[in-house]
């Protein structure tokens, strides 16, 4: 396949389902589809995909340093060694480093 997925009008999981205007998926189907690939092409196994993608246990190799390295993710300012979107780093600050 070539070029960038399009919403179609239908679940990407192939259950056939007609969902709203620019959306992949029916509520939840996203993880039936991911489960699924991960069923056919890893084993079932998180950890089989990123091997095959070259990551790893070790920080050289880490996915999630990788994408802090794109710019995608940030690293906690606080130097805990928390990786995430935006987002995820704001709910982790204050969660874990603010005082409540």
């Amino acid at each position: 396949m070539t070029g960038t997925a399009q919403p179609t009008g239908r679940c990407y999981c192939g259950c056939g389902r007609e969902i709203g205007y620019g959306r992949y998926f029916a509520a939840g189907h996203d993880k039936t589809a991911e489960a699924a690939f991960l069923a056919i092409h890893h084993q079932a196994s998180v950890a089989q995909m990123l091997h095959a993608h070259g990551y790893g246990p070790d920080d050289t190799k880490s996915v999630t340093k990788a994408a802090v390295d794109k710019g995608l993710w940030e690293e906690c300012p606080f130097g805990c060694g928390y990786r995430g979107a935006r987002e995820s780093i704001n709910n982790h600050i204050t969660r874990r480093h603010q005082e409540k």
